[in-house]
């Protein structure tokens, strides 16, 4: 518990750090971040009947992330981020050169592990800049926000949780802890329209309900991967708590709507 305790305290001071330090800091942590949680991805689906095609698939999300990276500095135009499109092509020519019994499933695989591991991140990275220029105050507040979430859901679970959620996937998941989560998070939003400014009241309140919602429904869609592959965690690079997919799979489905939402009120 203390592992965990210590584990948790210094994963979410680097992660702000990472955020409030600046644009360049900012994108870089969270591209590279969505490469290791691919790299997350590959090991845990891995098998010797499956192969995806890894090197690809890395270096795929490595040049997106980095073209993204770059668009949102402002250093390169919007037409240029499509460069990394030869690599999704890449990935079909590598299987020619291999005698794997089912091609297209390593090629499925390559692909879903892009496309969910690792895109989300650069939705969120781009929360940084959907004002035109940096402002940390939208992603720290989107973590905030799921953190809070993720406490209200544990805390309202642990107290009044009775009515599983999903038992087959998640068993120690409760509609109490759900309903929890949201209520929570939607206090802690209006707050941060006081402190933080950046959004009106309503857009933090209308991110806190698309979070809490889609960000919990994330991290069923993650244990329900784990339980199909019979695996517990991503990875052990954080001790306590298991890889840094785990502790973003929250994220994975919550960014892209959040980022939509914005984008459309802008």
């Amino acid at each position: 518990m203390l592992t965990r305790a210590i584990t948790g305290f210094f994963f979410i001071a680097v992660v702000i750090g990472a955020i409030l330090l600046g644009q360049y800091s900012f994108v870089a942590f969270f591209s590279l971040l969505g490469t290791w949680c691919l790299f997350e991805f590959y090991g845990m689906v891995k098998s010797d009947v499956l192969r995806p095609h890894i090197s690809v698939g890395l270096i795929t999300a490595v040049v997106l992330g980095s073209l993204v990276s770059l668009y949102c500095l402002g250093i390169i135009p919007l037409n240029e981020v499509w460069l990394f499109v030869p690599l999704f092509s890449a990935v079909f020519i590598v299987s020619l050169f291999q005698k794997h019994a089912q091609p297209f499933h390593d090629i499925a695989y390559t692909f879903l592990g892009v496309i969910y591991a690792s895109f989300p991140f650069l939705f969120f990275l781009s929360l940084g800049f959907i004002q035109g220029e940096y402002n940390p105050y939208i992603p720290l507040g989107f973590m905030i926000i799921l953190w809070s979430n993720d406490t209200g859901a544990y805390l309202a679970g642990r107290s009044f949780g009775k009515r599983k959620l999903f038992e087959r996937i998640s068993p120690n998941k409760t509609w109490e802890g759900f309903i929890g989560g949201i209520v929570l998070a939607f206090f802690v939003s209006l707050n941060l329209a006081q402190y933080f400014g950046s959004l009106q009241k309503w857009e933090w309140a209308t991110m806190s309900i698309i979070i809490g919602v889609f960000g919990t429904l994330g991290d069923l869609v993650e244990s329900m991967l784990k339980r199909s592959l019979g695996v517990k965690d991503s990875g052990k690079i954080l001790p306590g708590h298991g890889g840094l997919l785990d502790r973003f799979d929250g994220l994975l489905i919550a960014a892209p709507l959040v980022f939509i939402f914005l984008l459309l009120i802008q």
